[in-house]
């Protein structure tokens, strides 16, 4: 028992031990990975729209919010300045 704890202790086990563990990575991606499918047309078509659409209203959205802070900040040095 002792020497068993003594050799797992030393450089060499723990090089055992990392190869072990990163060989286990490996063995749990490839098999996560035969679980991955790639999705159809149809769902990429409508992500996309709705990616688009989503875009489109954030622009928007952060455009009449600039040009509402920008007139607030032009008024508030225009009357700074008097």
């Amino acid at each position: 028992m002792a020497t068993a704890v003594a050799e797992r202790s030393g450089v060499a086990g723990s090089l055992k031990d990392f190869s072990a563990r990163i060989r286990g990575f490996y063995v749990d991606v490839r098999g996560e990975m035969k679980k991955v499918t790639s999705p159809g047309w149809k769902e990429v078509r409508s992500t996309t729209v709705v990616v688009l659409v989503s875009v489109a209203i954030f622009g928007l959205f952060f455009y009449v919010v600039d040009l509402i802070f920008s007139h607030v900040v032009d008024v508030f040095f225009t009357r700074l300045s008097r």
